[in-house]
């Protein structure tokens, strides 16, 4: 299908390094085509790696449904209520299983785990950015991942439906490739960070997954769904979405998986093509 071929009836973005400029910030020209977007018919879904808590800071963003994918797929958030409208966490045996393969091959990696009662992590993991240096329980892995008893500590990462593995010294690309190696089918692993970070979500669930179930809610086909993306946590997405586009500054493997490109996030380059969708939304239609 051609873009001319279809009327686009969904935009599915990235956030990090995709939409927003450096800093987390929304442009006034970005802001602008949003809004004109949705004025024109196009829904538009957030599809981001962000936890859900990190969307309120997007939240006069978010479309008029309010919702944004959150954690690669393993959320759904209604900003605007601050609801978890349904999530995908990994069994409590996958998790313990991933932890054990990834400490055995790769030691020196930190966990740290989101689930519907927030941030849990080990001590060695460092908590960075908005608001994690308030997480909830700190204990080792394996009692995070335990069975809940009366200690507070035990079982509160349980659920979750994101890991989060860093390590303080390897190449991330490496990291990557070694982590998949490692866990093979058990489990998703992407990232999505310039540093050692991994993101580790259920077998079988992406930001692609997770879109195509709200898209199949809308009625909506993957051929109507224009996606952006920057990292190779946005794949699956970009390879699912019948139009995508990488940004200028987007990772290598990135690059060379999506055939159209746009200008960086700091040049506005999704409001570039949201821009030309809506003229000829409006004038081909």
């Amino acid at each position: 299908m051609t873009q001319a071929a279809v009327r686009p009836r969904l935009i599915a973005t990235d956030l990090d390094g995709t939409l927003l400029c450096q800093g987390g910030t929304v442009s006034t020209r970005t802001a602008t085509a949003l809004t004109a977007a949705e004025e024109a018919g196009l829904q538009v879904v957030f599809v981001t790696g962000r936890p859900p808590r990190w969307l309120r800071l997007l939240s006069e963003h978010i479309g008029a449904h309010g919702v944004a994918i959150c954690s690669n797929g393993g959320a759904v958030f209604d900003v605007r209520r601050e609801q978890l409208l349904e999530t995908f966490p990994l069994a409590a045996d996958d998790a313990r299983a991933v932890v054990g393969r990834l400490r055995e091959r790769l030691p020196g990696t930190a966990f740290a785990f989101e689930s519907a009662a927030g941030l849990t992590r080990e001590p060695q993991y460092e908590a960075l950015m908005w608001g994690d240096d308030k997480a909830g329980a700190v204990a080792p892995a394996a009692e995070l991942l335990a069975d809940a008893t009366t200690d507070s500590a035990a079982g509160a990462a349980v659920g979750c439906y994101k890991i989060l593995a860093k390590h303080p010294g390897l190449d991330p690309d490496h990291y990557l490739a070694e982590a998949r190696a490692a866990i093979g089918p058990l489990a998703e692993i992407t990232r999505s960070s310039s540093i050692a970070l991994l993101e580790i979500s259920a077998s079988g669930v992406t930001k692609a997954s997770t879109l195509a179930r709200w898209c199949a809610e809308q009625g909506i086909d993957r051929t109507e769904v224009v996606a952006f993306g920057d990292m190779p946590n946005d794949l699956e997405m970009l390879a699912w979405a019948g139009t995508s586009y990488a940004v200028a500054n987007a990772h290598p493997e990135v690059l060379a998986a999506v055939a159209q490109h746009t200008l960086s996030n700091q040049d506005d380059g999704v409001a570039r093509v949201i821009e030309e969708l809506i003229t000829r939304t409006t004038t081909a239609f």
